[in-house]
């Protein structure tokens, strides 16, 4: 055999058979429903079923071992499904005979499933179509899909239709179906539901299912990924103008701009009980900012606001941090990839100096420099005792920075992830940092501090901060300048504290070869920077656990 036919390898393929697609389950629903309800050596001798009666026998089945054969397939050895799948058919067989064998009742959902050995389901029930193969469906095939919708006295409440494309035949159909359970429903998920359609045709199906849901009380509304702008935004307008108990609202990705964010604000007619409202990458920019600024200002209880990659500048930030003052009950703000830049920076910690209950904030990429940096680290010290994640990354933050972020570290004592990547802190803003974490902060899991010019000294001083945390998981500090010797040390910290080697994250970005950067111990970082950082440290009050 030559050296090629030995180095050559068959190709293989992965093929996974679980879990099988909703389309797939009505299929089974519906086969065993006619099956339960035919003629057979059961039904002569145990009685002849209702077709209601085995409609609902045979969604019971087919939820219970659905749920049973999902776990199955965790515990799978090689993963594809396989064995979950017979498992699938054949504990439905098996409980369709029992059904058989009992013959016909006149018993509810709940009196029925014990009969056969099943666990109910609460009463709240979600329909969801948006597991499996992503498809454009059309015409009669949606009132297949949606049939379980049709059942009378059906108790779904929460519905996904996402996934699946929708065209106007489509629509038209499962638009009187939707209308049929309206009444009933508080969440509807549309997001990504006309993929792939032409813009006319798109927005025809958002008016048509908007008219059919018009009228719905909704606590949850999920329209994202459906390239909106303002046209789609005022086609789902009968539908926004009749919510008035909204509690989440989810736009994300969405093409809202300026105009789409202001329809938004003029369609939608109360935000008073909003507690999640969610824009991502969307094109929103500074006038669209202010718009939304605005529906802030009448959602006091908002608890969860994202507004990432959505192309807000200085004039925006600045609203939007002001409207911020006003949500007293905010617990997470995620406001990532936007240009604020160093004013908005400073009204924003203006606002965090009032918002108490924060867990979670994430402002990495909003070029906030140290400026920025230090009046946010000083309104975060003195404000949000249980600040769990900090993400500030990618600020152009240097160690002239470090003694305040260090001070606010320190006070910080319920931080469970830290996120500094990206920046400029090098070894003297490092070694701050570290001395601040390596006492208490029991609860920290994660701190990333990649790509910020660290050497030897920096790294060894990270290691040893984390060491002693016996739960936490992930250091991550590649993209440096960390020796070979330096890595060594590292890695014999870590295995000599009270976690292992697993928590180190990879270093192959890490540059060896690196110029610049600090080069002394931690010992002298007293001396560096006119003696500032060193001061700083000295008056530093660490929270013990």
């Amino acid at each position: 055999m030559d050296a090629a036919a030995q180095e050559f390898h068959p190709r293989t393929y992965s093929i996974k058979l679980w879990p099988p697609s909703a389309s797939t389950r009505t299929m089974l629903i519906e086969k065993m429903t006619k099956n339960l309800c035919s003629e057979s050596i059961f039904s002569r001798k145990y009685g002849l079923l209702r077709k209601e009666e085995a409609y609902e026998n045979a969604k019971l089945i087919e939820e219970q071992c659905f749920a049973a054969a999902s776990e199955h397939f965790q515990k799978e050895p090689d993963g594809d499904g396989s064995s979950a799948v017979q498992f699938y058919a054949k504990e439905t067989s098996k409980l369709m005979m029992e059904v058989l064998k009992r013959g016909p009742e006149s018993k509810d959902n709940g009196e029925i499933a014990a009969t056969i050995g099943l666990v109910t389901k609460p009463s709240e029930t979600v329909f969801d179509i948006s597991g499996g193969r992503r498809a454009f469906i059309e015409g009669e095939e949606v009132r297949q899909l949606l049939s379980p919708l049709i059942v009378q006295g059906n108790s779904y409440t929460k519905i996904c239709l996402s996934n699946r494309s929708f065209g106007i035949d489509a629509a038209h159909v499962a638009g009187p179906i939707l209308a049929s359970v309206k009444e009933q429903l508080t969440e509807v998920n549309l997001s990504d539901f006309v993929a792939g359609r032409p813009e006319d045709d798109a927005l025809e199906v958002m008016k048509i299912f908007s008219s059919a849901l018009e009228g719905c009380n909704l606590r949850y509304l999920n329209l994202s990924d459906n390239a909106l702008g303002e046209k789609g935004v005022r086609a789902f307008g009968a539908l926004l103008k009749s919510q008035n108990s909204l509690e989440e609202l989810y736009l994300m990705n969405d093409g809202i701009s300026e105009e789409a964010a202001k329809a938004i604000c003029e369609l939608i007619p109360s935000t008073d009980k909003l507690k999640i409202l969610h824009f991502h990458n969307n094109m929103t920019g500074d006038e669209g900012a202010i718009a939304i600024s605005e529906l802030l200002k009448h959602s006091p209880i908002i608890e969860d606001f994202r507004c990432s990659s959505t192309r807000v500048g200085s004039e925006g930030g600045i609203e939007l941090a002001k409207a911020l003052k006003s949500c007293s009950h905010l617990k997470r703000i995620d406001i990532r990839d936007n240009i604020f830049g160093v004013d908005a920076g400073l009204a924003l910690s203006k606002t965090l100096e009032k918002l108490v209950h924060i867990k979670e904030i994430y402002l990495s990429y909003l070029n906030l420099e140290d400026e920025g940096t230090i009046a946010i680290a000083n309104a975060l010290k003195e404000s949000v005792p249980s600040l769990e994640v900090l993400d500030i990354a990618g600020n152009e933050i240097t160690p002239k920075a470090a003694p305040a972020l260090a001070e606010c570290i320190a006070v910080k004592s319920s931080l469970t992830k830290l996120v500094l990547s990206e920046n400029e802190l090098k070894d003297q803003g490092v070694i701050l940092i570290s001395k601040v974490l390596e006492e208490g902060h029991a609860q920290l899991k994660e701190l990333d501090l990649s790509n910020n010019m660290i050497r030897r000294v920096g790294a060894r001083c990270l290691a040893q901060a984390v060491s002693n945390k016996p739960d936490f998981k992930l250091l991550n500090i590649n993209g440096n300048e960390i020796s070979d010797e330096g890595i060594d040390e590292v890695k014999e910290i870590l295995k000599n504290g009270k976690n292992s080697l697993d928590v180190l994250g990879p270093l192959d970005e890490n540059d060896v070869e690196g110029e610049g950067g600090y080069e002394g111990n931690e010992d002298d970082v007293a001396e560096d920077d006119e003696g500032e950082l060193g001061s700083k440290l000295q008056h530093l009050k660490v929270e013990q656990e």
